[in-house]
């Protein structure tokens, strides 16, 4: 497999990632596919998943340009960018942690990966799945909030986080197509004032979980104190748009 890919797709399983298929080429030197997301394309790099995930429900046998991403590989990704109380409970950001921290990329795209459900109609691409990112949880109060803490993060490695969804979404990075992926850089000047203030509320708060098994620990987290976090990173976020 290639090391250091400048290009990274990190492919979900909402209902836009059927987009990829129509792909002839792509620029991408690697392809991580979240849970059933590799059965979108035969040319996916990395299959990241939760450690329930359902083995039936996975690809048969890898190629040898294939590899398994599990929580032994992605927990100390993640570890590495703060707590996962901060970083959030969901595979798309639990991809993009671990995509930045062991692939380096210049650009980290992320496609079906919006966490939109509608009340009716397809939720994923293959019809109806669980929508994971509204269950009750301390990690994903703010969707927002999240990704503007990795978008943040990505850009202080000096990777720009894109979205390649056309539709509605909960991410709040900048929207790009394949063509446009050359001229994607991380945003600058960052916010720096806003970030040292989020990052010394995750600080002060120390909600960190190093087994990675934040469910355990749920009720030593005072909700008001992620919220208030939540919202220093989406002021983050926000600074940064301008």
């Amino acid at each position: 497999m290639q090391e250091r890919p400048e290009y990274v797709l990190i492919l979900g399983s909402g209902p836009g990632a059927v987009t990829a298929r129509d792909w002839a080429a792509h620029p991408f030197g690697a392809i991580v596919a979240i849970n059933n997301a590799w059965a979108v394309r035969p040319d996916w790099t990395y299959h990241i998943h939760p450690e329930d995930f359902p083995a039936e429900r996975g690809p048969d046998r890898l190629a040898q340009t294939q590899a398994e991403v599990t929580w032994r590989d992605y927990v100390p990704a993640m570890n590495a960018h703060g707590s996962v109380v901060h970083v959030g409970g969901t595979m798309a950001f639990t991809a993009g942690y671990w995509a930045l921290e062991a692939l380096r990329p210049r650009v980290l795209a992320f496609l079906g990966c919006d966490m939109v459900y509608p009340a009716s109609g397809p939720t994923h691409f293959y019809g109806t799945g669980t929508a994971d990112p509204l269950r009750p949880d301390p990690t994903l109060r703010s969707l927002e909030a999240k990704a503007a803490r990795l978008m943040l993060r990505a850009a202080r490695r000096g990777a720009a986080c894109v979205n390649l969804s056309g539709g509605e979404s909960r991410l709040v990075f900048p929207r790009s197509g394949l063509a446009g992926l050359a001229a994607c850089a991380p945003p600058s000047p960052l916010p720096e004032q806003e970030i040292a203030h989020a990052e010394e509320l995750e600080r002060a708060a120390g909600y960190f979980v190093e087994d990675g098994r934040y469910w355990h620990q749920q009720e030593a987290f005072d909700l008001d104190r992620i919220d208030e976090i939540d919202a220093a990173w989406r002021a983050a976020g926000q600074a940064l748009r301008g």
